[in-house]
């Protein structure tokens, strides 16, 4: 047994750190403005690198995006996108010919497996209000038994992830969204069917966190060996172990052990990932994860002769009609409409 739970402790940049099952974890928070008509930005362009904006400027980024913020038609193999959108909407459409919109507590969950294009575009739907967007996305390996998986996507719609709630000795909450895995009696929706979460074995977990001011919260202890990372992205302070822990870092965690945080005077907002280790060497060429350099030379060509089935929507940057609610299309034509 360790004397203390806490591995390590990271500054948050604008891609997160994470440990194996998991490569990173991008966090995008914008607080865009007002919508046009074409769905993108009621503001000048003018300053901004388009098609590589990465810069905060007025508290927003274009991303690759040329009129509409987002993530234009792409390639992915071998991991998967765990895609949380708390706060505004993502149009998504794929080179399977699946599209869909999603946001507001919404999780997309896509297996790339074998190959797939998509494109994640931020529409900004409010003409007479701000678009702020909070959303995380994360990369989860997938083993070499599963790099060439058929791709596919599920939703996890906000309205169908639990929640479990403790209230501490003073009566302050602490809120747990339990996106993956399983807090006390609360257990999260399936995972896609060939993801490395879809055995228990692996423990993974994948959990939002919101704490009243003063609140205190314990993390249960599990079993040795699973890797365990917080991140700490909104509040003022965090205090466990004898550390005052600053908003803007991650802590790695010993999983045998559990591990109380007393939040400071404002209400935090935390990430919570998990998961057993694959153990298997780790080669990445842009959206390609595979387990050796041969492989991803493979993965291009492939690309480059298939496009993973190329791309059957009318621009790289597409986005729904403005009057559509959150939906998801699937490739075998199954429709979910959810507003």
């Amino acid at each position: 047994m360790k004397d203390t739970a806490i591995k390590k402790i990271r500054q948050l940049g604008f891609q997160w750190q994470t440990q194996d099952p998991f490569l990173f974890c991008a966090y995008h928070l914008d607080d865009y403005p007002e919508g046009n008509e074409s769905l993108g930005p009621k503001a000048s362009l003018e300053g901004r690198n388009i098609g590589q904006d990465f810069t905060i400027k007025d508290g927003w980024r274009m991303y690759h995006g040329s009129k509409v913020p987002g993530f234009p038609a792409h390639p992915h193999k071998g991991f998967e996108t765990v895609t949380l959108v708390e706060r505004g909407l993502a149009d998504h459409s794929d080179s399977l010919g699946a599209a869909g919109r999603f946001g507001e507590g919404d999780v997309q969950w896509m297996t790339a497996g074998k190959g797939v294009m998509h494109s994640e575009m931020f529409p900004l739907l409010n003409q007479d209000k701000k678009n702020p967007l909070l959303l995380f996305q994360l990369w989860l390996n997938l083993p070499k038994a599963s790099k060439n998986v058929p791709p596919h996507f599920k939703m996890l719609w906000a309205d169908t992830i639990p929640y479990h709630n403790e209230v501490d000795k003073n009566g302050n909450k602490t809120q747990i969204k339990v996106i993956a895995g399983q807090i006390g009696e609360t257990k999260a929706p399936a995972p896609n069917p060939d993801s490395w979460a879809a055995d228990p074995e692996n423990h993974v977990a994948i959990w939002t966190i919101k704490m009243d001011a003063h609140a205190i919260w314990t993390l249960p202890a599990t079993e040795e060996g699973i890797n365990r990372s917080l991140f700490f992205y909104e509040g003022s302070q965090l205090e466990t172990e004898g550390f005052e822990l600053p908003e803007g870092h991650s802590i790695d965690l010993y999983s045998e052990k559990e591990i109380t945080f007393v939040n400071g005077d404002q209400p935090a907002e935390l990430l919570f990932l998990q998961g057993k280790p694959i153990n298997e060497p780790v080669v990445q060429h842009g959206p390609f994860v595979m387990n050796s350099n041969q492989e991803i030379h493979q993965a291009i060509k492939e690309f480059q002769t298939t496009q993973f089935g190329g791309w059957p929507w009318p621009n790289h940057e597409p986005t729904h009609p403005k009057e559509r609610g959150r939906f998801a299309i699937h490739a075998d034509g199954r429709e979910e409409i959810k507003d």
